[in-house]
């Protein structure tokens, strides 16, 4: 069977998921994916906007306030190792488990060992993802340094092309890789080219997030990751002219939806947005199915979304037990949902304060003791125009393009699709 990245699915705007249980889930596994998870044909716009997994941001809270406040946007977890998947198999729901709203919605998984990718992809089956993706871009020293995984593998396509390989063979849905445009001194455009070549014709994968920064393993912290190291589009943009039969979404350096749309009109297949759709939550994605989509605007205000989040957050509230998830985990991706509005550092203050108050055992008690101070002008006003971007953010991006990269076919066999 011929295996198709999200992006070749969604040639028309549309995708009928396919998802299957897996044989192998235990009975409280399919209990719980019997409450969350409709099984049959759903229908997705694609993924011209999708949030970047981040570690320790985008759990299912965030995603279901990212969900509340956008219908479209394709929404990644936070990077889970296959090793913590294999071993936790008898608390998967903590870490797998999502409301059937979350779709569409990626899985992103980190490893260096094939055995257990495989069978961190089995077990992933049974919770109905849309989308399995492979982190090759993660910096950190925890993940990169040691000769581990995430942005060190791109030194190795020929693993990642085998790892890719056990994922699709083990799942029913597409897979994609995640990766950076080079690694420390292996940062020329044709090493960038020799790797997307290599996976791409090795295994399956037709699908490539590109962050359009190299990782410097060096011992530069993440964030010094996500700054130093300059932002090569042209990269990207070449990578369009020279595959012309794989699909690429664009990361790194944008910040807003009209830059989401700037490099669209550029020719982008998809763009990823990563802390700009955490850190300015409300002005990100509330723009996204209007501005992005094209549909009509949906007239939320930031009090609606609060009482549909308030109604998950103490559903969920205490439930995978020792006090978890907490009052602080549940309020925690709202950090930015009032940026740059009045009253918003008091709002976080009285946050701070409220966390302590034993009295507050509720997120409804939450919010009524916090948003006294945020004007209910904020509260009830729906989301702003559209907030202008960089204007040169892409100039002159097609008069950079390095020279068209020469495949190197000598050593490699090109992966058989049937």
């Amino acid at each position: 069977m011929r295996r198709l990245s999200a992006l070749d699915l969604f040639s028309n705007n549309s995708i009928k998921s396919r998802r299957t249980l897996s044989v192998c889930a235990t009975k409280h596994q399919l209990h719980n994916i019997n409450t969350h998870i409709k099984m049959g044909a759903e229908q997705y716009r694609p993924p011209l906007f999708s949030v970047a997994p981040m570690m320790e941001w985008t759990d299912k809270h965030y995603r279901t306030v990212a969900r509340i406040i956008s219908k479209h946007a394709w929404l990644y977890t936070e990077m889970l190792a296959a090793e913590t998947i294999v071993y936790q198999q008898g608390n998967l729901d903590r870490f797998l488990a999502f409301p059937s709203e979350q779709h569409p919605i990626v899985l992103q998984i980190g490893g260096n060992n094939l055995d257990n990718i495989a069978k961190a992809t089995q077990l992933a089956n049974a919770y109905g993802f849309d989308e399995i993706n492979l982190n090759c871009g993660c910096p950190s020293a925890k993940v990169a340094g040691h000769g581990c995984f995430g942005a060190r593998l791109m030194l190795d396509p020929k693993f990642v092309s085998e790892a890719m390989s056990v994922i699709a063979a083990n799942t029913d849905v597409p897979v994609s890789v995640k990766c950076r445009i080079g690694v420390d001194d292996h940062d020329s455009y044709n090493e960038l080219c020799d790797f997307i070549y290599k996976v791409s014709s090795l295994s399956p994968t037709k699908h490539f997030i590109i962050h359009s920064r190299k990782a410097m393993l060096n011992g530069i912290s993440p964030a010094d990751n996500r700054r130093i190291p300059p932002l090569k589009y042209e990269y990207y943009y070449a990578l369009l002219r020279d595959f012309p039969d794989l699909r690429f979404t664009i990361n790194g350096g944008i910040d807003c939806v009209d830059e989401v749309n700037a490099a669209l009109r550029e020719g982008a297949h998809g763009v990823m947005v990563g802390r700009a759709a955490y850190n300015n939550l409300w002005n990100t994605l509330a723009h996204v199915d209007s501005a992005v989509y094209g549909e009509p605007s949906s007239g939320l205000t930031r009090r609606q979304v609060l009482e549909q989040y308030q109604v998950y957050g103490d559903a969920v509230l205490g439930t995978y037990g020792n006090n978890r998830p907490n009052m602080r985990e549940l309020i925690r991706p709202l950090s930015g949902f009032f940026y740059a509005e009045p009253g918003n550092s008091l709002w976080k203050r009285k946050a701070d304060a409220a966390f302590l108050n034993k009295n507050i055992t509720t997120v409804k008690s939450f919010f009524e003791e916090t948003l006294v101070v945020i004007p209910d002008a904020v509260l009830d006003s729906p989301v702003a125009e559209l907030p202008s971007g960089r204007k040169d953010l892409f100039a002159n991006v097609r008069g950079l393009l390095p020279p068209p990269y020469e495949t190197r076919t000598e050593e490699v066999v090109v992966y058989a699709q049937s």
